[in-house]
């Protein structure tokens, strides 16, 4: 008998209050579905950790930053797929069969295309370039809720230890093994951050840090630019 897919979804977080809770709320079909869910707080103070413990398996509490935070969740699931979802991210209500459909091929791992959740137009276009430049490159991005076989995960040493596009990185070292699995059925990502920031503004700024990745320049100076531009952009 072939093995069936048993997922963990590993949530990296922080100071996420206000939403931790109808967000987990949605995953409730997941764990009904004999799967778990493993949030990992990155040192909130704002009560994040306890607000989610009843509504999943596991919280782990760590150092900041999602590469650290998604390698501690990952180190302690028991799942045979990783799905590393952000909280501001809905899986759509087919995950579970695609997934499964996942598992019975030979890739070895994955994203969902992605929609964002806001209603101009500039979103769709928006997304539309994302899961068009994913499908073309093979690269894939947090937001679109990147999967892997656990064995494959661990074999690699999980996500580089890196401050800004771990994500990137870890594609890079993924797509030496297989092409990734498109799911159409998109994840649903929260546009607030395009909202507020500005949507073309953000699309530039994370194109020149993606171009600034390819030409070598370190992961901690793009942070470091990123930060700085989001407080440029909050004042």
């Amino acid at each position: 008998m072939s093995e069936s897919l048993l997922l963990s979804v590993i949530v990296p977080v922080w100071r996420e209050a206000a939403s931790i809770q109808s967000f987990l709320r949605s995953l409730q079909p997941v764990r009904e579905g004999g799967h778990e869910v493993i949030v990992v707080d990155g040192g909130s103070d704002d009560g994040t950790a306890e607000l989610a413990a009843p509504w999943c398996e596991q919280v782990l509490t760590g150092g900041k930053g999602r590469a650290l935070q998604m390698n501690a969740g990952a180190d302690a699931a028991r799942g045979n797929v990783l799905l590393f979802l952000h909280a501001d991210t809905a899986l759509p209500d087919t995950a579970i069969d695609h997934l499964q459909h996942f598992f019975s091929s030979q890739q070895q791992w994955g994203r969902f295309d992605v929609r964002l959740s806001g209603q101009r137009a500039v979103f769709r276009v928006v997304a539309w370039f994302m899961n068009r430049r994913s499908r073309l490159t093979g690269i894939a991005t947090g937001d679109q809720a990147m999967f892997v076989r656990t064995s494959v995960f661990r074999a690699l040493q999980g996500f580089a230890p890196i401050p800004l596009m771990e994500d990137v990185e870890l594609s890079k070292r993924l797509c030496s093994l297989s092409r990734p699995y498109c799911i159409s059925d998109p994840v649903t990502t929260d546009s607030r951050r395009w909202e507020q920031e500005g949507a073309w503004r953000t699309i530039l700024l994370m194109w020149r840090l993606r171009w600034r990745y390819w030409r070598g320049e370190s992961s901690e100076s793009l942070a470091a630019a990123y930060r700085a531009d989001v407080r440029h952009a909050d004042s």
